[in-house]
């Protein structure tokens, strides 16, 4: 139902699903006269749930019938039934469609297509490897408590062969979001509520990830002017806080995010809630906390008071083992693998210019202690020496690192293999010593360190990386702020399945490197 409301709003034109607006020097800011067009809100959850519930089912049967096939063969094997004569034969072909039926609903019962978990972030897949675990699990003990035999190789097959293609199927339709998402759809149109200053930041961390699914409409804050714009960014001012509604209607919000309750008047948040839409309108609230991963967070209401529970980073003895172990594993694995590839590279090296093979250069890792950092020289030999008299030269890096984008050290060899990274090999070596881990923090030179503020030492508490979330996350482009919040938000929020997750996009900008200037 379409409605019409006399306010001081915008006018929504119908060929579009933004407000029209007048231009002004400020920008595009929402006009003041003229009767607002109320939209339905965009269903796009319930349309992209529907999709991955058809996409699930499809592979699943896939994945269950064709295990069954390839296990069985196509005739009608049927279940061994021991001693319970009151069951009937059930052939294979029934208990797969009660299995596919069964996954399907502990997929539902997980909520691994609700909108919260979908698009961003490793708990939809972590939810399905949960849910199809538990079921499995509930299906062996059923199998043991009724006695019946079901086949062993045929649920051992389909449980891991299942989840890799879940994960796929989820992976790929992430893809096609993540796109519809740059281009400006299916995510939820966000109206901030709060002071303008916690308004602003939280803007700000949004549009660090245009991907998430948050796309900020308007803000209401406190002393709010219709036609003013949030600092610094291009956020119109609906109005201040006793205009949330009418906001609402103008920008077709479905999501409310409050920034800050200072400001806000008793019960203003709770007043906010009640006049949300149940199932098509949303409350976030959004505390001035950022790089706190989520297990680090825990909720625990107290006398009606939502408590949020932030944990301080815990490096305990059993996390220390399970990455010392994977780093061990994996290194010796992937030197023994890439053998060949070091020694090919150490003869253009040699042969190239003159000079030893390797650069060993003292850097500080792990609590501070210096170690040395081994990698194929891509420099002249002399390169230390030339480095004063290019620094007004730099064109890249920041205001603590030293980057060239075409840094004359460098040779014609060590020019290719810094495209590619393939310098950075040999410190496969310091990780079997173990003075770096494969996924760490930058590790810095002393006179690096040696300007350091106070917080920035806390990446110490981590070993350095061959790669890490600064190498992934943009390299010489970032700013120093930048690079360092994105090293203490690793070191803080660490865990093993993130490690994977660096290690898989570092294989990915390694085939399409940028930002590789160092």
């Amino acid at each position: 139902m379409t409605s019409k409301i006399q306010a001081d709003a915008t006018q929504t034109s119908p060929e579009s699903d933004e407000p029209e607006t007048l231009r002004t020097s400020a920008g595009a800011v929402p006009t003041t006269t003229g009767p607002i067009d109320v939209r339905k809100p965009d269903r796009w959850r319930d349309r992209y749930a529907r999709r991955l519930w058809l996409t699930d089912l499809v592979a699943l049967v896939w994945v269950v019938y064709g295990t069954q096939i390839a296990w069985f063969g196509l005739g009608n094997v049927e279940v061994s039934i021991r001693e319970d004569t009151r069951i009937s034969d059930v052939s294979y072909w029934v208990f797969s469609a009660i299995l596919i039926a069964a996954w399907m609903a502990a997929l539902s019962l997980a909520d691994t297509r609700d909108y919260r978990v979908i698009g961003t972030g490793p708990t939809e897949y972590t939810s399905i490897v949960r849910a199809s675990f538990f079921l499995f699990g509930a299906v062996a003990i059923i199998a043991f408590l009724s006695r019946v035999d079901v086949a062993r190789g045929f649920l051992v097959i389909s449980l891991p062969f299942g989840i890799i293609v879940l994960i796929l199927e989820r992976w790929l339709w992430r893809q096609w979001l993540v796109a519809k998402r740059l281009a400006g759809q299916y995510s939820a149109r966000v109206l901030l509520v709060g002071s303008r200053e916690s308004v602003a930041q939280v803007a700000r961390e949004l549009a660090r990830s245009s991907t998430s699914g948050y796309r900020v409409v308007g803000a209401c804050v406190p002393s709010g002017k219709v036609a003013d714009m949030i600092d610094g960014t291009d956020i119109p001012i609906m109005g201040n806080v006793d205009s949330i509604s009418r906001a609402i209607a103008v920008t077709n919000a479905d999501t409310v995010a409050v920034t800050s309750t200072d400001e806000l008047p008793p019960f203003k948040v709770k007043q906010i809630s009640w006049g949300l839409e149940a199932g098509q309108q949303h409350l976030v609230l959004a505390p001035s906390i950022v790089d706190v991963a989520g297990p680090r967070i825990h909720i625990r209401p107290v006398a009606g008071l939502p408590l949020i529970h932030v944990e301080t980073p815990k490096f305990t003895r059993g996390q220390a083992f399970a990455k010392r172990m994977t780093d061990l594993m994996l290194s010796i694995a992937g030197g023994v693998l890439i053998s060949p590839v070091l020694l090919a590279l150490a003869l253009l090296v040699k042969f190239s210019s003159p000079g030893p093979v390797l650069f060993r250069q003292t850097r500080i890792g792990y609590q501070g202690r210096q170690f040395t950092m081994l990698k194929f020289r891509s420099m002249v030999t002399n390169a230390e020496d030339l480095l004063p008299g290019l620094q007004q030269q730099r064109d890249a890096g920041n205001e603590v690192l030293f980057k060239m984008k075409n840094d004359p050290r460098v040779t014609p060899v060590g020019r290719v293999m810094r495209r590619f990274s393939l310098d950075e090999l040999p410190q496969i070596f310091n990780v079997i010593s173990g003075s770096m881990s494969l996924v760490g923090p930058r590790p810095p030179l002393p006179n690096e360190v040696a300007v350091y503020a106070d917080h920035v030492h806390r990446r110490f508490l981590a070993k350095p990386g061959i790669t890490g979330a600064w190498q992934v996350g943009g390299r010489s482009t970032l700013s120093w702020d930048e690079s360092v919040r994105l090293d203490l938000s690793y070191v803080e929020n660490w865990s093993l399945l993130g490690d994977f997750v660096i290690l898989a996009r570092t294989l990915r900008a390694t085939i399409a490197p940028s930002g590789s200037a160092h």
